[in-house]
């Protein structure tokens, strides 16, 4: 038996039918193809399936579907865009954060929640968020680096004229992405 539930998965309405004891973990992937998702545990305790409800990090393994009518639900996908990367996405790429890269959509919508709450963490804050997600390939040495990387990123886009005193590794392309940037605004104030 299926019963038909109207969810709102990365700003779009989606009328699917389910089972009434599907987790959105298992509607998010197999219903809706979004395979971003990762599922790892089934007991809550990695945050690989980590996912933003109503803009909160919410474990959809043990989240059932049917309770997420009328709830904005967020995906990893939910960051693709046609200018590229979200600014979380390549801080992880930029800091070598990845490994494996099972465990990172997780990481990611967990830090995309609370860098929107606290865009200036310390790095005891960054640790303490994301101390429900899991990781088996490092020593979250460079995902708290890249998440460190990330809000100054954020904070950078948000305030244009003021660029923040962060030392980053950065190759070429992003360098040269930041003096054309740096060029412009110079340009425009003059």
């Amino acid at each position: 038996m299926r019963i038909l539930v109207t969810l709102d998965v990365n700003g779009h309405r989606r009328e699917v039918g389910i089972r009434p004891y599907a987790t959105l973990l298992d509607v998010v992937r197999e219903d809706l193809d979004l395979t971003g998702t990762k599922r790892g545990c089934d007991m809550g305790t990695c945050g690989c399936c980590t996912i933003l409800m109503d803009g909160n990090p919410a474990l959809s393994c043990l989240t059932l579907a049917a309770d997420c009518e009328g709830k904005s639900i967020e995906t990893i996908e939910s960051l693709r865009s046609e200018d590229g990367l979200h600014p979380l996405q390549l801080a992880f790429e930029e800091a070598g954060a990845t490994q494996c890269g099972f465990c990172t959509p997780g990481f990611i919508m967990a830090a995309k929640a609370f860098l929107r709450d606290k865009p200036d963490p310390s790095r005891k804050d960054i640790a303490y968020e994301i101390s429900g997600n899991m990781c088996r390939c490092t020593g979250y040495v460079k995902i708290l680096d890249a998440i460190e990387k990330a809000a100054a990123m954020l904070r950078e886009d948000e305030q244009p004229e003021k660029i923040p005193d962060v030392p980053a590794k950065t190759d070429k392309k992003a360098a040269g992405a930041r003096a054309v940037k740096k060029k412009a605004r110079t340009s425009t104030a003059s």
